[in-house]
């Protein structure tokens, strides 16, 4: 009999462990989560391609008072001394960031202390209560001065991507109205720069990237950045 219970009690262990069919964290939206796999270490001379998704069918970010909500958290999360928000654009359904960080915790810190400033205050003037931003941030870092300018032009002129902005001025959702690196067709004038965004400290950001060109005003980003 002790013998007989010894073997149904292994037998039960037999299918426990390993990789499981249907196993693991499921995507919290319609469309599959950020992996969740260790990110990089983060070199503080690189700066980061950041995008926030928002939650399927909240209204959409592309309005005054939507912008003017992101816009305040980001002026409150650049004052941090280890991170800052250097150029940004919003989109119907997600926020595209460029900031600096000086490590990998700062980033983390950073971005999610300004997620969560967002998404309470959206809650705040959308009336409800819930998720704003149910994932984890997507970030890459930019090693080069090429990417840096594609990263800028992903940014600012993610609109013109979307076909939501055509106009010849910069994108009004999004910080073109202050960026300083158009081409001479603009006006180049930092106008109030440090109102909300930050001023860059990296070389990569404030030199390296016009080394490739300034940006036209309607220059349209490639597909993905």
């Amino acid at each position: 009999m002790r013998t007989k219970r010894l073997r149904q009690r292994e037998f039960g262990f037999v299918n426990w462990g390993g990789k499981r069919r249907g196993a693991g964290r499921k995507p919290k939206d319609e469309r599959a989560g950020v992996s969740h796999r260790r990110r990089a270490k983060l070199d503080a001379h690189h700066p980061v391609l950041v995008t926030l998704r928002v939650a399927a069918r909240l209204p959409s970010l592309r309005c005054a008072a939507a912008h003017e909500v992101v816009r305040g958290a980001i002026a409150e999360s650049s004052e941090r001394g280890d991170f800052q928000v250097i150029v940004h654009s919003v989109q119907m359904n997600h926020i595209h960031l460029v900031v600096e960080a000086r490590s990998s915790d700062a980033l983390a810190r950073g971005v999610n202390a300004l997620g969560a400033r967002i998404a309470k205050r959206l809650n705040k003037l959308w009336r409800r209560c819930g998720q704003v931003l149910p994932d984890r941030f997507h970030s890459r870092a930019l090693k080069t001065p090429r990417e840096c300018r594609i990263a800028l032009i992903y940014v600012l002129q993610n609109a013109r991507k979307h076909g939501s902005w055509r106009a010849r001025m910069p994108d009004v959702y999004s910080s073109g109205p202050l960026f300083d690196g158009w081409t001479s067709g603009m006006d180049n004038r930092a106008q109030s720069r440090r109102s909300y965004i930050g001023k860059p400290r990296t070389w990569l950001l404030t030199l390296g990237w016009m080394r490739h060109g300034l940006i036209d005003p309607k220059e349209v980003p490639a597909a993905a950045a």
